[in-house]
């Protein structure tokens, strides 16, 4: 018989069977829908083991209730493999206001609640419970980013690492191929998982008297746990030696046992990364969800290119350096071509690639040359505050492949969407790559991050100063006007970063009235998992000069910076209002111009704009951005839930 998911991997017993499978090798388990698309972690750890010649099964999205669905395959011959899915299962279930979201991008029909808060440590001792001492093995982001004792925001308190917190074996963190690849063919020649020790990318746990020797010691998770100082502490080391050429093993005591984190794993060359990419993807959801309306979480990814990967900007607020790493790796030409090919071949393809990018998308070599034999400078920025003098910035080879890809038959508009990095951008004194943006790779609205414009907040948040946005800002209006077209900057701004207090909320805000710019969204401070932000935020401290840090915590101060943000909107009139009262800033009430608000209710007009609407929707927007006003914002949507490993959809 036919099996009618031809192509994908086994989700079922009766698919299994169809294939003539009796036992597994290995099976995965994750939070997200199947989705067989390199831009799912999944997919590429699923189809990476198949090439290595095992077979491997998905669970996805399992009942944690009953054993139903993890027994569905019986016992791997090897081991379990565990994720929670593309992002955080908490980040995936709660707003930064730790309100439950309703929908989850990466579930059949959008519909939330299919998979459980802190999901990897749930599926793992479900595993346990039924199988016992089964080989179990867990990665992906939410391991990977909680592989210390970490601050979890929703519990507000510091939790173990996730290994010993879940039962599991062997944690594999950072992009993984390498770790799997060897962990798998380890497996298979009769190693047991437990002692498999010397992995690159890979943390176990272990009795005290079998620490390494020579590792960077953190303070315990019992001193984390009691002394913010001794957090800080930790974290400064976690991030000093996150680096492949450089790199400690780093431990960290947890009651009786020491947790082991090896050296991280070598960054895959441009030859393992096109035989990733060039592996047979399907490109598409497993074809059960389909009466299920499908998994929106594609979307946005069924017609976009990774060509590169890392990323060098830093910023406090992103994971990627813990996770992805901060050295640049990119896929050859020829294997990014061969991938927009296939995807002009897609029945439902319009001709148009809807991203050629990554974590950073202008990112197509090292900051510096240094890097490949002395890694990235520890403790230090390559673009923040300022650019650093070694710094290379070339888009000649970026610009060269968007060339060519456009050249592709079938291949209408290429756009660009994930993650400019328009301070790098502007050091490249040739202004050949940034004229052919505009010409060809904006689709009327270019997505930026300058994310603040204080230069406090934004030098916690290690980010440029602002005079790098409006340097980038002039020449994108200059050469847009220059080839007679009308597109638009749209910024995205966070609130309530550590860092600022209400005076620097309310410089943004007239940074946004300077610059007519009205933001239809803005995005709260979001403490996710193990990222420098996250340790200023948990606690007052900068980890690298442990000099104090202002923290906004209160919901009702986290509201008036958000406000001030949208202070043109009515519904946020009170909230501004008290902002500015508070903040001693009487003189910005009033019905001048250079006021934010009326003390006056606004009825018909009165105290408002009466260009906004009451939820503050800009009215005959058309008709405003056809005077082409510089600077104004048409709309500011589009952040991701949850994405802070590399936010699609924007420029930084």
């Amino acid at each position: 018989m036919k099996n009618i998911y031809e192509g994908f991997l086994p989700t079922t017993r009766e698919e299994m069977d169809a294939l003539g499978v009796e036992q597994l090798d290995f099976i995965y388990i994750t939070g997200d829908a199947y989705v067989d698309h390199p831009s799912f972690g999944a997919a590429i750890v699923t189809r990476l083991i198949e090439s290595l010649g095992f077979t491997v099964g998905v669970i996805s999205q399992p009942d944690w209730r009953t054993d139903r669905d993890l027994s569905r395959f019986g016992l791997p011959r090897y081991a379990f493999l565990v994720s929670s899915g593309n992002i955080d299962s908490m980040v995936a279930h709660y707003t930064a206001a730790k309100k439950k979201r309703s929908d989850d991008a990466y579930t059949p029909g959008g519909v939330g609640g299919k998979r459980p808060d802190r999901a990897v440590i749930v599926y793992c001792r479900k595993i346990r419970e039924i199988y016992g001492d089964v080989p179990i093995a867990v990665g992906g982001l939410e391991a990977s980013l909680r592989r210390f004792a970490h601050y979890d925001y929703w519990d507000d308190d510091v939790r173990p690492s996730i290994l010993p917190d879940s039962g599991a074996d062997l944690l594999m963190y950072g992009m993984g191929e390498h770790q799997i690849e060897e962990v798998c063919t380890r497996l298979a020649a009769g190693e047991d998982i437990r002692t498999i020790h010397d992995v690159r990318g890979t943390c176990y746990m272990t009795e005290p008297v079998n620490t390494p020797i020579g590792a960077a010691q953190c303070p315990s998770f019992e001193q984390v746990r009691a002394s913010k100082k001794e957090y800080a502490k930790a974290t400064k080391i976690q991030y000093d030696w996150q680096d492949e050429v450089y790199g400690k093993t780093i431990i960290q005591r947890h009651g009786n046992m020491m947790l082991v984190q090896n050296p991280p794993a070598y960054s895959l060359t441009t030859e393992e990364l096109d035989r990733i990419y060039a592996l047979p993807y399907m490109r598409a959801y497993h074809p059960s969800y389909e009466p299920l309306g499908g998994v929106p979480g594609i979307e946005e990814v069924r017609f976009s290119i990774t060509h590169n990967r890392g990323c060098f900007g830093y910023c406090n607020f992103c994971s990627i350096a813990l996770h992805q790493g901060r050295r640049v790796t990119v896929r050859s030409e020829e294997s990014v071509l061969a991938e927009a090919e296939r995807i002009t071949k897609m029945p439902d393809f319009k001709g148009y690639i809807h991203d050629v990018g990554g974590p950073t998308a202008d990112f197509r070599h090292p900051s510096c040359d240094k890097q490949l034999k002395k890694g990235l400078c520890q403790g230090k920025k390559c673009l923040a505050p300022t650019p650093c003098p070694a710094l290379r910035a070339d888009h000649r080879e970026y610009l060269a492949l968007l060339r060519r890809i456009r050249a592709v038959k079938g291949v209408k508009r290429v756009f660009i969407r994930s993650g400019l990095r328009y301070d790098y951008l502007m050091q490249d004194k040739d202004e050949e790559f940034l004229r052919e943006l505009i010409k060809y790779h904006v689709s009327g609205q270019l997505k930026v991050a300058p994310e603040h414009c204080s230069a406090a907040v934004l030098d916690k948040m290690g980010k440029p100063h602002i005079e790098a946005y409006k340097a980038f800002q002039k020449r994108f209006y200059e050469i847009t006007k220059g080839i007679g077209k009308e597109q638009y900057l749209v910024p995205y701004l966070m609130s309530s970063h550590p860092g600022s207090t209400l005076n620097e909320a309310i410089e943004l805000a007239l940074f946004l009235r300077d610059n007519k710019i009205r933001p239809e969204q803005v995005q709260d401070f979001y403490p996710t998992p193990g990222t420098i932000s996250t340790c200023m935020f948990y606690t007052g401290l900068d980890p690298y000069t442990m000099q104090p840090v202002y923290v906004p915590k209160t919901p009702r101060e986290k509201a008036m910076q958000r406000a001030l943000l949208q202070y043109f909107m009515p519904k946020n009139r009170e909230l501004v209002l008290e902002a500015l009262k508070t903040a001693g800033r009487r003189d910005l009430i009033g019905s001048s111009p250079k006021c934010l608000v009326e003390d006056i209710p606004s009825h018909g007009g009165k105290g408002g704009d009466r260009r906004w609407n009451e939820k503050g929707s800009r009215k005959n927007s058309k008709a405003d951005s056809a005077r082409g006003r510089k600077g104004s914002t048409v709309s500011s949507t589009g952040r991701k839930k949850g994405n802070t490993a590399g936010r699609k959809g924007k420029s930084r």
